[in-house]
């Protein structure tokens, strides 16, 4: 037993292995050869950069319940709330999320009875200072704006399993 493991140490057998693996996976074509053009298909379900939405009309989705922030494990979400002045319904004032705590559960999404919060399809948002991770209701309504019609096409496709 001893020569046969002395053996396979001496012709190098787990190194000449390898070696043929990667030489293989050298010669197929790249996944990513045409990144920033060409991108994976993503789950309807895929949890990416947070987003606030509005409803058809413009009036905003979120009615201050501040279920996501006590579902929140990490902690993330800060809401404050205050009576709207021309109906008297309560709106949030203050809605903030820390990206650097989340950890991307989907809690919040899942909490929301009227679908306001929701993780949207972006998964670049890389930043170059910790500051701009800490995204405020403005920054959420605007990447809601820009990702809507994903948003709302994720949302429909997850719909049966829901």
């Amino acid at each position: 037993m001893q020569i046969v493991s002395s053996a396979k140490a001496l012709l190098l057998k787990e190194f000449v292995a390898a070696f043929f693996l990667s030489f293989r996976y050298l010669l197929k074509p790249k996944a990513t050869l045409n990144y920033p053009h060409e991108k994976n298909p993503q789950s309807p379900r895929y949890r990416g950069e947070h987003a606030l939405r509005r409803y058809p009309n413009g009036e905003e989705r979120c009615i201050a319940c501040k279920l996501c922030e006590a579902i929140c494990p990490a902690q993330a979400i800060t809401i404050e709330a205050a009576p709207r002045g021309n109906d008297g319904t309560r709106r949030t004032t203050r809605y903030d999320i820390d990206m650097t705590k989340c950890i991307y559960c989907g809690f919040c999404q899942e909490a929301c009875p009227v679908d306001a919060i929701v993780e949207g399809p972006n998964s670049e948002f890389a930043t170059e200072t910790r500051e701009e991770l800490f995204f405020d209701k403005q920054r959420l309504l605007d990447n809601g704006a820009i990702w809507e019609r994903e948003i709302a096409r994720n949302i429909a496709a997850d719909a049966p399993y829901r």
